[in-house]
C-alpha cells in the first residue's frame, strides 16, 4: 500500500448556532487507528464528514495523502437494485468490477439477488463495507461501524481494520461502543467542546 496520512489542525465545527468543538488538532500515518468517542451529538459524525471533505469546518483545516472511503449509516446503495448490481454499479466507477471477494469477506455473497430494500440492517452495513473494499482506500473513515451487526459481523469488522492498518493503511472509528481497533489512540471529543 502507498503511504498515507490525515491530519486536522485547529478544527472547529459549528450547527447552526452552536459550536460543537475548536482546537481539534490530529495526525495519522499509515499503519494508525484512532478511535473518537464522545456522547451522542457531540459531534462525532459532523467531524467525520469534515474529515472525508463533505463539511467544511467553522474554523482550521484538513489534509490527507491517500484516498479517502467513509462508511456511515447511509450506504448509497439503490434500495431499488438487487444487492449484487447495486454493488456492481459502485465497482464499476472505482474500477473494480469483480464484488465477489468483497461479498465473500462480508458473509453477503448468498444475498447478491435480494433487493437492497429488503436486506436487514446488518446487511446493509455488511453491504456498504463490501462497497468500501472494493475502493481499495487507504484511509478508512468509519461512523458507528459496529451499529446493526451481530457478533459475527463484529469480528469481520474489526478483523478487516486490523488487516488494513497491517498493511500500512489508516483506520478512524467513531463510535459510543467499544471496538477492538489494533494499538489505537483514542481522541476524547468531549476535551474539544466550545
Amino acid at each position: 500500500m502507498q503511504a498515507c496520512s490525515l491530519s486536522a489542525t485547529n478544527l472547529a465545527c459549528r450547527r447552526g448556532d452552536r459550536v460543537l468543538f475548536r482546537g481539534l488538532n490530529l495526525e495519522m500515518q499509515g499503519g494508525g487507528a484512532l478511535h473518537i468517542t464522545g456522547t451522542n451529538g457531540i459531534g462525532k459524525t459532523s467531524l467525520m464528514r469534515i474529515l472525508a471533505g463533505l463539511l467544511n469546518p467553522f474554523e482550521g483545516s484538513t489534509a490527507h495523502t491517500g484516498t479517502l472511503a467513509m462508511v456511515d449509516e447511509k450506504a448509497a446503495l439503490d434500495p431499488q437494485l438487487a444487492l449484487g448490481n447495486a454493488l456492481k454499479f459502485w465497482a464499476s466507477m472505482d474500477g473494480h468490477e469483480d464484488i465477489a471477494a468483497s461479498c465473500g469477506a462480508m458473509g453477503i455473497a448468498d444475498l447478491l439477488d435480494v433487493p437492497i430494500r429488503f436486506l436487514s440492517t446488518g446487511q446493509r452495513k455488511r453491504a456498504a463495507f463490501a462497497r468500501m473494499l472494493n475502493q481499495n482506500a487507504q484511509i478508512w473513515l468509519l461512523d458507528e461501524p459496529l451499529n446493526g451487526l451481530d457478533d459475527d459481523g463484529v469480528a469481520k469488522i474489526e478483523g478487516l481494520i486490523a488487516a488494513h492498518c497491517g498493511s500500512g493503511g489508516i483506520c478512524i472509528a467513531a463510535s459510543h461502543q467499544s471496538i477492538n481497533l489494533p494499538d489505537a489512540k483514542t481522541l476524547a471529543l468531549g476535551d474539544y467542546t466550545a
